[in-house]
């Protein structure tokens, strides 16, 4: 897994370790980049040099196979160049991406080199990307959810997972676009209003069940009631978002 550090616990790397953590995995944890962050928003963020993360990547993958691969925050477009590199190597590890460009809060966290870099190089090598309603609308160019996805899948995009946790309403609908004629969606309760590192957490929760031998589908239903109950029991850790109780213990 590859994402950012949020010295404030709430998202980024520490989410992707819990939620892996809790699922039965063992995380292989690289930072991109560090941020100054607390639970209201990010506020800077500084990318760890590419060649280093290189160097964390070839000394890992001599040592322990890898049965999937998070990214998150990946900090500027010289870093997505060293995981395509690496990717390529590695065909058949399910890659889940969470394109992240903004914090909930409204902070950046990618620039546009950044995007540019995801959307053609890094998008095609992903099983699935997992935009939230901004991210789609940005990285599809269309404010319509749908067009947004269909347009990053005729680029190259094996499948879109639309997240609604952003949205509003009385559930959060997930929707997954591939190829197939129809989408699919799943639903949830929304509880509450916004929570810092959900998007972190369905992602990597994702890939944890995908490295678990899930498929695509049942990964996602996992995934989705994991996150479910972990804001059930979110956490007041600071002034701004509450923060999902990624701990809780889970029958698989």
């Amino acid at each position: 897994m590859l994402s950012g550090l949020d010295p404030s616990g709430g998202a980024g790397i520490q989410a992707d370790i819990q939620a892996c953590t809790s699922l039965g995995c063992h995380p292989l944890p690289v930072v991109t980049c560090l941020t100054v962050q607390d639970t209201v928003n990010v506020y800077e963020a500084e990318a760890v040099d590419a060649e280093l993360i290189r160097r964390q990547l070839t000394c890992l993958v001599g040592d322990t196979p890898i049965h999937a691969v998070k990214t998150g925050a990946l900090g500027n477009a010289a870093i997505v160049d060293v995981l395509v590199d690496f990717l390529k190597d590695y065909p058949d590890a399910p890659v889940i991406t969470d394109p992240v460009i903004k914090a909930a809060g409204g902070g950046d966290l990618a620039d546009t080199e950044l995007v540019k870099a995801m959307k053609e190089r890094l998008f095609p090598l992903a099983e699935m990307i997992t935009p939230n309603g901004e991210e789609l609308a940005i990285l599809g160019d269309d404010a319509n959810p749908e067009l947004a996805a269909r347009k990053l899948l005729d680029a190259g995009c094996s499948s879109v997972l639309a997240t609604g946790g952003h949205g509003t309403g009385i559930h959060i609908t997930n929707t997954l676009f591939n190829h197939a004629p129809e989408p699919m969606s799943w639903e949830v309760e929304r509880v509450g209003g916004v929570y810092h590192g959900t998007g972190c957490t369905l992602a990597a929760a994702i890939a944890a069940g995908r490295a678990c031998g899930l498929s695509p589908r049942a990964a996602i239903s996992q995934a989705q009631n994991y996150v479910h109950r972990a804001i059930l029991h979110a956490l007041e850790v600071g002034k701004g978002q509450p923060v999902p109780d990624r701990g809780i213990p889970w029958e698989r």
